[in-house]
């Protein structure tokens, strides 16, 4: 499996929204790291406006 491609930044945005080590972050599917973003850039989207 590849390393994940991602900055430093979203790791820790994850890791903190998922309530997860960052270890535990970087060996997640990419499938569900995606999935989770969306989610908190929706809700982010929605708290600005």
């Amino acid at each position: 499996m590849r390393p994940l491609q991602i900055s430093a930044e979203t790791a820790q945005k994850l890791a903190k929204a998922l309530d997860v080590p960052l270890e535990q972050v970087m060996h997640t599917p990419q499938h569900i790291l995606i999935q989770k973003l969306i989610e908190i850039e929706r809700e982010e989207a929605s708290n600005r406006k």
